[in-house]
């Protein structure tokens, strides 16, 4: 019988998304059930807990947040004393190498995923780059007032783009934390017509490029740019 497991919801609107699992039937999602994974980026080796069981999608390492990370280390985007944040950040594993290449990041999620996010960030980030780095709640959408607009370098997003009615406020969210001069970089599967039409509707507000293909992850990374005011008219 396949166990179902709650992975996200969507403050406000009363939405939940239940992924179907069966460790017999689905070999491939075995590794999400391990307490931990680890990777080396930034001549660092960082092990990431994860905790499918409690969190579902929010703390594991989805292929994604990898392709997003080995493209942050190309060094293509600067990220040294830059203004990092990252949305529906999970484990953590992205806004850590990005404080690892130098940038200063806040990381986002829900408020039940906090904890679990800040245990990753004390375990991987080095004493002297504590401060560097801190964890805040964000829905997208809701609240945005307690984050200063426009006032980030680098906005980044690894597997956000998934739950079609939450489509709205993650654009909405993008825009308010973005100026024209923000970069916002977003890795994603394009699966379904769905995923497209994301990207339409982030064509409408932001010039928008794919920068990065994994062939073997099937994962692509997206680069935004706020659209300047005269563009609208």
């Amino acid at each position: 019988m396949d166990k179902f497991y709650s992975v996200h919801d969507i403050q406000d609107w009363n939405i939940m998304a239940l992924l179907p699992y069966d460790g017999a039937m689905i070999p491939g999602l075995r590794k999400f059930h391990e307490p931990s994974a680890t990777f080396h980026y930034a001549k660092r080796d960082i092990v990431i807990r994860q905790n499918w069981n409690q969190l579902g999608v929010a703390a594991v390492v989805w292929d994604a947040a990898i392709v997003l990370c080995t493209y942050l280390e190309l060094g293509t985007i600067q990220l040294q004393d830059r203004t990092v944040i990252e949305l529906g950040a999970g484990t953590g594993l992205v806004g850590i190498v990005a404080a690892l290449l130098g940038a200063d990041v806040t990381v986002t999620d829900r408020e039940v995923a906090l904890q679990f996010l800040e245990s990753n960030l004390q375990e991987n980030i080095p004493p002297d780059l504590q401060n560097k780095v801190r964890a805040r709640e964000l829905n997208w959408g809701v609240n945005l007032d307690q984050f200063d607009p426009g006032s980030y370098d680098v906005v980044l997003g690894a597997d956000v783009v998934y739950l079609e009615e939450a489509f709205p406020a993650l654009l909405e969210t993008l825009e308010y934390l973005s100026s024209e001069e923000t970069t916002v970089l977003l890795s994603c599967r394009i699966r379904y017509e769905r995923d497209q039409n994301f990207l339409q509707m982030l064509g409408s507000r932001f010039v928008v490029e794919k920068v990065h293909y994994d062939t073997e992850k099937d994962v692509h990374v997206y680069k935004a740019q706020k659209r300047m005011a005269k563009e609208d008219l």
